[in-house]
């Protein structure tokens, strides 16, 4: 199946590469919303002053951002497919004033570093969207020096996450929503009991323990909620791409009417939970 992992690659490339303006017009909002979760990696990625870590999908930059900020004496990589979404990242560092932060462009299932170099890897919300999960967690584990933690998050269950439901669940209703094959990249697919343990096991690791975190995002409005996204989520565009602007504009309508169901101090909040799964290499 090597063919199709380049493919489903390639794909993901391109995906994020036409998607990075959006997550860049709306970075501010995704910063603060993925931050527990991000916090919670790195609460239990054990950082010293003088770590070097590597942040593997690292999109515009976080939770390696932080992480810069919490070893002074180290440095952090960064990684991502996109080097539209890395040249973000890289404008987030400089604005931050951090000197010891790189970008690499790079595939996880092929990590371009000799073994043993990191003293943690991070890995937020990326390993659903690899084509081969176990493949991605053996070259975390083959980077890792002995004892380094490798810390990721990863999406739980449709029914903990209607920041993401409350959208597709309309599209579905009113589209075509053709499911996809079992194991392809997509939100819930690292969601299953035991998945990710299991990866990690495979991959070598001891000490893994698992933890949910949740968050809230939250907007301002409906239309708010709306058009962040129609700009981020690209399931959601290609969603709303296959119907008629009849189906479109009913499922905007039914949008909104949800969203306003969730308001709460006149703001949309919506939960979000995620598995954060630690291991010790």
């Amino acid at each position: 199946m090597p063919g199709n992992f380049d493919e489903i690659r390639d794909q993901q490339r391109d995906t994020w590469d036409r998607f990075s303006t959006g997550w860049q017009k709306w970075d501010e909002l995704v910063l603060g919303w993925l931050a527990p979760f991000g916090d919670a990696m790195l609460q239990r990625a054990r950082l010293r002053e003088h770590a070097h870590v590597l942040d593997v999908a690292a999109g515009t930059g976080e939770p390696g951002l932080t992480a810069a900020a919490l070893v002074p004496h180290g440095r952090v990589t960064v990684t991502d497919l996109s080097g539209r979404m890395l040249a973000v990242a890289a404008e987030n560092a400089a604005r931050r004033g951090l000197s010891n932060f790189e970008t690499k462009a790079c595939d996880a299932g092929a990590l371009p570093f000799p073994d043993a170099r990191f003293d943690s890897v991070l890995c937020r919300f990326g390993f659903m969207f690899f084509p081969d999960i176990a493949l991605a967690a053996g070259e975390f584990a083959r980077v890792a020096k002995p004892g380094a933690r490798i810390c990721a998050a990863v999406w739980s269950g449709p029914d903990k996450n209607p920041w993401a439901t409350t959208i597709m669940s309309a599209i579905a209703r009113h589209g075509e929503m053709p499911a996809p094959p079992p194991g392809s990249p997509g939100l819930f697919r690292c969601a299953p009991s035991g998945l990710m343990r299991a990866a990690f096991e495979d991959a070598g690791l001891t000490e893994i323990s698992e933890e949910e975190v949740s968050s809230v995002m939250i907007h301002q409005s409906p239309e708010r909620y709306w058009d962040f996204m129609t700009d981020i989520a690209a399931p959601v565009v290609a969603g709303l791409a296959k119907a008629d602007s009849t189906a479109r504009a009913h499922i905007r309508a039914e949008v909104l009417a949800l969203a306003r169901q969730s308001m709460q101090d006149g703001q949309v909040r919506l939960r979000s939970t995620a598995t954060v799964i630690v291991g010790t290499r």
